[in-house]
């Protein structure tokens, strides 16, 4: 098979591809600009910034998200690549077939990535090994085809036969390249549905190889999509009456003043209060504990700071649970 280059910067992805950074425009800073753009300010100090990156992504505001972008250069495997171009957001420029001959360089999977077909899901592998010796064939029958249909068009192309003809013999293990320019908006959509559990392992590798890069260039804001996004829950209507009907009135009790002790230990970090006031604090707050309760709680507490907007918030969500 070909040879395997890897370039300056990039990170490698299954046996022969790669994806890079080549360029990219605005950091955090940007978002936050554009988000206040109404306002005609500029950044204050980092913490506010990163709060309204957060209140952002949790609100959903996504077009200052749209003012930073990402241009990568990519080497993925054809039928990688077919699935990467389902997000039309994107301006993608690949290496053509057309006019450029093809390089021998195939995905060959490794034996521990060959997995039965789902019997659940369509689209998917099983969890369930498959026997060694399967495995074998397998990846003997990737090698041995790859191999045979690389001669073929190689002897098509030396006969003369036009490029653009002779190319459809090559299978889709073949690897392509191209470059790929995306805003950050589309750019985390592209990372929820690529980097989940149920992507196909090979456009996983490479959504968490490009995670990782736009990590280091907007850490406030992949901080936001990770904790919002990729990690965070969403519940319908129907999930909601169920949560109202069946959880019971002190689970939700509960959680209302593990919140409320949050919030206040949040906003005793922003504006130190005296001992003697912390407890007013937390009735004004909503708490419920008697002042002898609230000492004992704060005292034995494990100091968790939450954020002010964000506990507000929750605690609005979890008022509308029980009512």
């Amino acid at each position: 098979m070909g040879s395997y280059d890897l370039p300056d910067g990039a990170v490698k992805c299954l046996d022969k591809g790669f994806i890079r950074l080549v360029d990219s425009m605005g950091r955090d800073a940007a978002i936050v600009q554009a988000a206040r753009v109404s306002y005609g300010k500029g950044t204050t100090k980092v913490s506010r910034d990163r709060a309204l990156i957060r209140y952002l992504m949790r609100h959903h505001h996504s077009t200052p998200f749209e003012m930073v972008e990402f241009k990568f250069h990519a080497k993925m495997p054809i039928f990688v690549a077919r699935q990467w171009v389902r997000h039309r957001t994107a301006n993608i420029n690949e290496y053509s077939l057309r006019y450029s001959e093809a390089v021998d360089d195939f995905y060959i999977p490794r034996p521990e990535n060959v997995h039965f077909q789902s019997k659940w899901n369509k689209q998917g592998r099983e969890t369930a090994d498959v026997p060694a010796e399967l495995k074998a064939k397998t990846v003997a029958y990737f090698k041995e085809m790859s191999q045979r249909s690389y001669e073929l068009y190689t002897e098509l192309n030396e006969a003369g036969i036009a490029r653009e003809l002779a190319r459809a013999v090559l299978p889709v293990n073949l690897y392509t390249q191209w470059y790929w320019k995306n805003d950050l908006h589309n750019t985390f959509h592209f990372l929820r549905l690529r980097m989940d559990d149920h992507a196909q392992y090979e456009i996983r590798v490479y959504a968490t190889a490009m995670a990782e890069i736009v990590k280091r260039v907007v850490p406030n804001a992949y901080e936001a999509f990770e904790d919002y996004i990729l990690n965070g829950m969403f519940f319908s209507r129907i999930d909601r009456e169920i949560f109202r009907k069946k959880l019971p009135e002190r689970v939700k009790e509960d959680l209302l003043d593990d919140v409320t002790y949050q919030l206040v230990a949040g906003l005793h970090a922003n504006k130190p209060r005296d001992e003697n006031e912390l407890y007013k604090l937390y009735q004004k707050e909503g708490g419920q504990d008697s002042e002898a309760d609230f000492a004992i709680k704060w005292a034995a507490r494990d100091n968790a700071e939450g954020n002010i907007f964000e506990m507000r918030e929750l605690k609005e969500k979890l008022y509308k649970l029980g009512s």
